[in-house]
């Protein structure tokens, strides 16, 4: 489960839920946290904190400066305490077009790859819609995502394919984790519409998405990043229960 979908809990109360669903991971969890996760034997399964924002990211050369003196601090920090990725952003179009914003990320991205691949480091981009949550976020589809993986070719640069968001910007999501799951390191969930609960109600098979990418032979971490309807704490915790039994397959 993502860390800042249940911000109404202390993390310790997270953990102590994580524990009791029954599963071991919570993301985007930075290092100020990690100590609490290590004391309840809870993983990071998606780490962050080198990141500046969602918007200032590695398609502008004026944010290379500061962005890689995060990450190359990070980055043996998340292989010390024993995990494995790191989430990275390519930040908004501003009017750059994408073969530009390519560019500059593959310029920005080879400075800190090497330490990545030396310290078993995975960074991931995560793919956002644009149409709804995140206007004029660069790296909004796959295509051009993939095409980032290909030019830096390296297997310590991966793709956070956010099902929610590509719902929203493509569709199309069997068959595009079919085809390209190799680029993608990581997988978020929420409902579409409205990036709710995994209910009847939303327009995602998660059972079938779910089964396709066992099929692709994943063995990383699927985090559910939706926005909880519950009224109350309970109602929440039994939320996030049916989540993690509908994606169990």
């Amino acid at each position: 489960v993502c860390r800042w979908t249940f911000d109404h809990l202390s993390l310790d109360d997270l953990c102590k839920l994580v524990q009791q669903i029954g599963f071991n991971a919570i993301d985007l969890v930075g290092p100020k946290d990690w100590p609490t996760l290590q004391r309840y034997g809870i993983d990071s399964s998606m780490c962050n904190g080198a990141e500046l924002n969602l918007v200032d990211g590695f398609n502008d050369p004026k944010f290379h400066t500061p962005l890689v003196k995060n990450y190359s601090d990070l980055i043996p920090l998340v292989a010390k305490n024993g995990y494995k990725n790191l989430i990275l952003f390519s930040g908004n179009r501003r009017g750059m077009d994408d073969e530009t914003g390519l560019k500059n990320c593959v310029a920005g991205l080879q400075r800190i790859l090497p330490l990545a691949e030396k310290h078993g480091v995975v960074l991931q981009m995560e793919l956002f819609n644009s149409k709804v949550n995140h206007p004029d976020y660069m790296c909004d589809n796959t295509t051009w995502g993939i095409a980032l993986c290909k030019a830096l070719q390296s297997e310590n640069f991966k793709l956070l394919y956010d099902i929610y968001h590509m719902q929203i910007n493509e569709g199309n999501i069997i068959a595009t984790i079919q085809q390209n799951h190799q680029y993608f390191g990581h997988y978020h969930t929420a409902g579409v519409p409205g990036r709710h609960e995994l209910t009847p109600e939303q327009e995602l098979n998660y059972p079938a998405i779910m089964k396709a990418i066992v099929a692709t032979g994943y063995k990383g971490y699927v985090a559910h990043e939706f926005l909880n309807t519950g009224k109350t704490n309970e109602q929440k915790a039994a939320n996030l229960m049916q989540a993690v039994q509908v994606c169990d397959v």
